[in-house]
């Protein structure tokens, strides 16, 4: 199934055709998006109980799935195609909500659901099988090449730069790569190259044995050439999960292997019948794959706005990242000591300090509550919809005398008065069980999942 999402044309007000080479624009329209946001998300759970992973709220006001979008609209990218799978109904809704506002060309942004084809219900496999699932979809599209993202990833990164390197080259596939250090070379694709060509020799995906990742070590010489200044270990190339392919390549590519995944199949196969390099990226990025990745990425945003090596660029009007127009006022705030703290639209804050947080959307908070280290995603109402048996329930928000440190608070959340919320015993893993508040610890950090209430002294 297809939903379209169209209105009048902006992308030619953000890069009028004066601003590009001939061959840019050439480029350009000959290049389409894939965004994978199909993924279920496990262990970002209990964000995800409720949502697809590319749905999670991000820096208080936006979704994941808005910053690879928004950096191909940026590119100046003008066909995009968000295939979804696990509870899309929320990303569906925002991206109508988003896109349709702001405006797009028409019929140039799409979302791709499973549906029932000859009595069989579609369920993809894998980052490959979802492209090769609706692959007579993808084959009426008139495009040379195909820019595959994620739909849960973090970057600053112009495609143009990327898309001209794959031209220039002609290689029929293109890896995004960056240095990274051994801990996160075991959760990533890695990479073997020739130094000068950038060809890739060999890849292997998420290496656990020392003597796999040995033979995958690229030395501070060798990064050097390559462009890199050797930093903090980081000396093994990881595969960043962004594709740039040929149009034939690919679909020859899904054809020929009829195996699920990009990363631990197809991309040894691509190497045997194709030419395959890397382009190297030097820039913030981040795979949002667990909660502790998610808390510290969100927490990244405080740090001074110049400072984009380490975080999301948000303060830039030649990048903006585009979400939801939310129509509320500025947040109000009455005798709060806030520090490096990110406040959203609609936000109605009295307490007495919030330091080092993000407090989202129509967040509300009472006198004399204290908020550190901690992310408040917001609220999608001030007052709650009655229950089905008409009963009404409380509002969302966090009372008065409340002390809240390094949690995670999901969207319309009730937390009571003089609650404490400080992970008293140092837990790095905890699950509530059934009949009590409902409150998690993933990675060390607190999380609230949502919809949840926390009653009056309730003290963790």
């Amino acid at each position: 199934m297809i939903v379209n999402f169209s209105s009048e044309s902006f992308l030619d007000e953000i890069y009028p055709i004066s601003c590009l080479e001939k061959t840019d624009r050439f480029n350009l329209d000959r290049v389409a998006v894939i965004v994978l946001a199909g993924g279920q998300g496990t262990r970002l759970k209990p964000l995800t109980n409720a949502r697809c992973k590319p749905a999670i709220s991000f820096g208080g006001r936006y979704s994941l799935i808005d910053i690879p979008i928004s950096h191909s609209l940026n590119s100046g990218l003008k066909k995009i195609y968000v295939v979804g799978q696990y509870l899309a109904t929320s990303l569906q809704k925002h991206l109508y909500e988003t896109y349709l506002h702001h405006g797009i060309e028409s019929k140039q942004i799409q979302m791709i659901i499973p549906e029932e084809r000859e009595g069989t219900r579609i369920w993809y496999k894998g980052t490959a099988d979802a492209i090769r699932q609706n692959m007579d979809y993808f084959a009426e599209i008139d495009a040379d090449y195909f820019l595959i993202l994620s739909g849960d990833q973090l970057y600053n990164i112009d495609f143009r730069e990327m898309i001209n390197f794959g031209r220039k080259n002609g290689a029929d596939m293109i890896i995004a790569a960056q240095p990274v250090n051994k801990k996160d070379a075991k959760r990533m694709g890695l990479l073997k190259i020739d130094h000068d060509t950038l060809r890739l020799n060999d890849f292997y995906e998420k290496p656990q044995d020392d003597s796999i990742l040995e033979k995958y070590y690229t030395d501070d010489d060798s990064l050097l050439r390559m462009g890199y200044e050797p930093h903090q270990n980081r000396n093994y190339l990881g595969s960043m999960g962004i594709y740039l392919f040929k149009r034939q390549s690919l679909f020859n590519l899904l054809m020929n292997d009829p195996r699920a995944d990009f990363g631990n199949h197809l991309i040894t196969t691509q190497m045997k019948e194709g030419e395959v390099r890397a382009y190297l990226y030097g820039g913030y990025w981040e795979d949002i794959g667990t909660i502790d990745s998610y808390y510290h990425a969100n927490l990244a945003l405080t740090r001074h706005a110049d400072d984009t090596k380490r975080g999301l660029k948000c303060y830039d009007e030649s990048q903006l990242i585009f979400t939801c127009p939310y129509n509320l006022p500025g947040a109000k705030i009455r005798g709060t000591n806030v520090t490096q703290s990110i406040l959203c639209e609609g936000a109605i804050i009295e307490a007495d300090e919030v330091t080092h947080s993000i407090i989202g959307i129509r967040s509300t908070i009472g006198p004399r509550t204290v908020i550190r280290d901690s992310i408040l995603m917001g609220n999608e109402y001030y007052d709650r919809p009655p229950y089905p048996t008409g009963e009404h329930p409380p509002k969302p928000g966090i009372g008065h005398d409340c002390f809240i440190q390094k949690t995670i608070i999901d969207e319309n959340v009730t937390i009571g008065n003089r609650v404490k919320l400080i992970n008293k015993q140092h837990l790095y893993e905890y699950e509530s069980s059934p009949g009590e508040p409902k409150l998690y610890v993933k990675d060390g950090v607190m999380i609230v999942p949502r919809g949840s209430f926390l009653p009056d002294d309730y003290i963790f």
